[in-house]
């Protein structure tokens, strides 16, 4: 990935929350926060959850509701404002496959947000299958291209190698860096295709690219697929530019073509405390810049939650209809 970052996006792009609507979702967090379900992987908090995420501000319900329906040209949502106390935050975790199950506060906001969208799923094969996941840096995995490094993150869709990936990723930021320079990189296929000549787009809509998944998947060989999917005026994007491989070396230059495209159009958000990011993962890729921890117990930390719109699809990877898929 180039060293050459765009500029961060404008503080006024996204919805911002009045004071009125944080005091509200701050109550609805904190009601499910202290249901009697005291696990975040509990059906139980979950249909809780559910059945709240119905009383979110109008507004938020609105926005999420539009944005589920078209992502717009960025396929990114961002909300500000939602109820964080930093001072009330413990140290930011530090250990390997960090994941939150008790609930928090926190947590009951990506989670009620999320709902709002779609269903929360997770993968059994990644951080032990929980709902809600802390991004954060872990020492000795600096260099690592996953949720635990703290190099630059290469673009990517999420589980891109994954038949059923999310449809949507959610990012709530607890804390940025010391810093306050780490960005999230997002970039949309729908502002990338008009840079893109004719000959480079059917390269990647042939199935001329394999993607790795991490070893923790064990899932075999991995098959051929196409980059771009679907519709032709509107595809689907299917890449990791860590994982994914080219078969060829027409391939190879097609794969370097478009992740030059995703580049030059690409946005940088650099989440703040209380701000709440969706990526719509079929349209747009996202990666980060790198930073500098401390491990002082102050450094980055956000919530990662994965949203799929159609549960039905997936209904044969999850045991007994649960959240997890197998």
């Amino acid at each position: 990935m180039t060293t050459a970052l765009p500029a961060p996006v404008q503080a006024s792009l996204g919805l911002t929350l009045t004071n009125a609507e944080r005091t509200e979702v701050k109550r609805l967090a904190s009601e499910l926060a202290e249901s009697p379900h005291r696990l975040i992987d509990e059906r139980g908090w979950i249909d809780t959850a559910r059945r709240l995420s119905g009383r979110l501000p109008l507004r938020i319900r609105e926005e999420v509701r539009d944005y589920r329906f078209d992502p717009g040209a960025g396929g990114l949502l961002i909300l500000r404002n939602l109820p964080m106390d930093p001072a009330a935050l413990p140290e930011t975790p530090a250990v390997p496959e960090s994941v939150e199950r008790v609930p928090t506060v926190p947590a009951a906001v990506s989670t009620l947000i999320s709902l709002c969208l779609g269903e929360v799923v997770a993968y059994q094969a990644e951080k032990s299958g929980a709902l809600v996941q802390n991004v954060v840096p872990i020492p000795g995995r600096e260099e690592s291209q996953s949720n635990a490094g703290s190099t630059l993150l290469e673009l990517h869709v999420e589980n891109a190698f994954h038949p059923h990936r999310p449809d949507f990723v959610g990012l709530f930021c607890l804390r940025n860096d010391h810093t306050n320079t780490a960005g999230t990189l997002v970039s949309s296929i729908r502002q990338a295709l008009t840079l893109l000549p004719e000959h480079i787009r059917e390269v990647l809509e042939s199935p001329r690219f394999v993607t790795q998944p991490p070893p923790s998947f064990r899932a075999g060989d991995a098959p051929q697929h196409a980059v771009l999917e679907g519709s032709r005026q509107d595809p689907n994007v299917r890449v990791d530019f860590h994982a994914t491989s080219a078969l060829d070396p027409g391939a190879a230059a097609a794969l370097e073509a478009l992740q030059a495209a995703f580049l030059d159009v690409a946005a940088m958000l650099i989440l703040q405390p209380g701000e709440l990011a969706f990526v719509d993962n079929r349209v747009a890729v996202h990666g980060r810049t790198s930073f500098r921890p401390r491990y002082d117990g102050r450094d980055r930390w956000l919530h990662r939650t994965f949203v799929h719109l159609d549960n039905r699809r997936t209904t044969g990877y999850r045991a007994n209809s649960g959240f997890v898929l197998a």
